[in-house]
């Protein structure tokens, strides 16, 4: 899985745009980085930013916001109607895929304590970076905004995490910066079948978080109760983390429940449009649709795929395009406007272009392409596509059992089975690309220059780099195809009895992937100066190799039996 997070820096100047403009183009500069926003608000006078990529080149990024800010914003001069302490004021790190919140917490505080040591600005951290359980509250870092700075910097309880020292004329200038995590904030609007805010209102009152003023008596018009302390009593919504209101809008003549859902671990999507449908449906209203405002990461949709193909009792091993499609359809993403992957998901979004794949091609073109002249794809990548085939046959035989009439008890197992093949095909596409890839790494280190002896020396190193590489990507493709033999063995047990020669053909083709990867570690080992690395490669292939062929006899034992 690609890992990608999201930054969203708040920078304190929102009226000069060639300031602006500088700020993001020492973001951008760096590689890696894609900028999906930038939305500037002249009375806040703050400017917002939204970029995304892998982490390392997001913190970089990030770094020379901050560093860039800092050289052009003097906050002894500022005024805005939006709270801040900096030049940089709030620099979140957001999970988007394949990294934590945890390690977006810990990055946040690495870059905290960098900026302070390099760039004199002295920095926070809050929500899941924070050090102290109050500092996780943003308004308690910010507390008195950039006025209160020149006496809370260097005050015991009150100081910042990195950077304490007496209020300086550095300090002065660039004010404080927060930074921290949190997890991805999704915007969404639920669409109602009435025009009524009041109506909209009352249903966003009943599920976000506050909830709604406690009343001395049944009318909406009586007094709130309050406490000894003169606060409203509130009685709390359903949805942990969110935060929700009614309105009407003209554009499409209904009333809407407009949700910001802040801590999505606690309420996924498709929890807060089942509790809105709820609460809409004893109020006589019906949920009719879903507008997301913004982007989602894709593990949001494919959460909620899976959920509602579930409630169906159906399987969720199924292509992620299916699960997302099923998502769309069962919470109307696509009512008021076509819902667009490209447009809405921010994985889809940043996606590299790629060049010529083999798995982008038809099995017409790859078939042809494999005949050609060029040496790759040759039989590494083969064998990686044989064990795809395997994967695809023993998933395709769990859903066909998880939707088999009579077996409607048994869906969630097959269910698990189709799920598990669905990884271990996806494993193996990219096996494909990378077996030629590596072939080609190795073309490319031959190519390297050897006029002097440092050259020379460069070059053998490269080449030793390469063939080691090319050797472990086949031992990949042998351990991946190895992993089939469960899941086909347990089809031609137990599956559909109608489609068990597909789990026999399934061990065929996983055997044969085996093998073929087998024949590549030898002969790119045979390439290996390390020899004790190399026997010790060749030891773990052959015994891979051994139970493989052994595995494709007991599986089609079965296969025979049955048939």
């Amino acid at each position: 899985m690609e890992r990608l997070i999201e930054c969203v820096p708040n920078f304190s100047e929102g009226r000069d745009r060639e300031k602006i403009d500088r700020i993001v183009e020492a973001m951008t500069e760096v590689e890696g980085v894609k900028l999906l926003d930038v939305d500037p608000g002249e009375a806040t006078n703050r400017t917002v930013v939204t970029f995304v990529g892998e982490p390392e080149a997001v913190v970089e990024a990030a770094f020379r916001g901050v560093k860039r800010a800092a050289e052009l914003i003097d906050m002894r001069h500022h005024s805005g109607a939006h709270p801040r302490i900096g030049a940089t004021d709030v620099l979140p790190l957001i999970p988007v895929s394949g990294v934590t919140l945890e390690e977006c917490a810990a990055m946040a505080r690495q870059l905290a304590e960098r900026i302070a040591a390099e760039l004199d600005v002295p920095t926070y951290c809050y929500e899941a970076a924070a050090f102290r359980p109050e500092r996780k509250n943003l308004a308690v870092c910010r507390k008195g905004e950039y006025e209160a700075l020149a006496e809370r910097a260097d005050k015991d309880g009150e100081a910042p995490d990195f950077g304490r020292r007496p209020f300086d004329e550095a300090m002065a200038k660039s004010g404080a910066t927060v930074v921290g995590a949190r997890d991805f904030l999704i915007a969404v609007n639920f669409n109602l079948n009435t025009t009524s805010t009041r109506r909209a209102n009352a249903i966003a009152f009943d599920v976000r978080e506050k909830g709604r003023p406690m009343r001395q008596g049944p009318s909406v018009t009586d007094k709130p109760v309050v406490d000894e302390k003169g606060k409203t009593v509130m009685i709390p919504g359903t949805l942990k983390g969110t935060k929700a209101i009614g309105w009407y809008i003209d554009e499409y003549g209904i009333a809407q429940v407009s949700m910001n859902i802040t801590d999505i671990a606690a309420t996924p999507l498709h929890v807060a449009f089942d509790e809105v449908c709820r609460a809409a449906a004893a109020r006589g209203v019906r949920v009719t649709g879903t507008e997301i405002v913004g982007l989602v990461p894709r593990r949001t949709l494919i959460e909620a795929g899976k959920y509602f193909l579930r409630k169906q009792e159906r399987s969720v091993g199924i292509a992620d395009e299916e699960i997302i499609r099923i998502a769309v359809k069962s919470m109307g993403l696509d009512e008021l406007k076509p819902f667009a992957t490209a447009e809405k998901v921010i994985e889809d979004m940043v996606a590299p272009a790629h060049g010529k794949r083999l798995i982008d091609m038809t099995c017409r073109g790859f078939a042809l392409e494999t005949a050609s002249e060029s040496p790759a794809p040759g039989g590494g990548s083969i064998s990686a596509y044989m064990g795809a085939l395997a994967a695809a046959l023993g998933t395709m035989v769990a859903n066909l059992s998880a939707h088999k009439p009579g077996w409607d008890e048994r869906w969630a197992e097959f269910s698990d089975h189709a799920e598990k093949g669905q990884a271990m095909l996806k494993e193996l596409l990219a096996l494909v690309d990378e077996d030629t890839a590596a072939f080609n790494r190795i073309m490319d280190a031959f190519k390297l220059p050897k006029g002097t002896d440092e050259e020379k020396a460069a070059r053998s190193a490269a080449i030793q780099d390469a063939t080691l590489y090319a050797t472990e990507v086949p031992l990949r493709t042998m351990k991946a195809a190895a992993a089939v033999f469960p899941l086909v063995k347990a089809m031609a047990e137990t599956g559909n009895p109608n489609s068990v020669s597909d789990a026999g053909v399934g061990a065929l083709a996983a055997r044969s992937a085996v093998l073929g990867a087998h024949l590549n570690v030898k002969i790119n080992a045979a390439g290996l100066k390390d020899r004790a690395k190399a026997d010790a490669i060749l030891a773990e292939a052959a015994e891979i190799a051994a139970q493989a062929v052994e595995k494709e006899r007991e599986t089609l034992a079965i296969v025979e039996e049955k048939i």
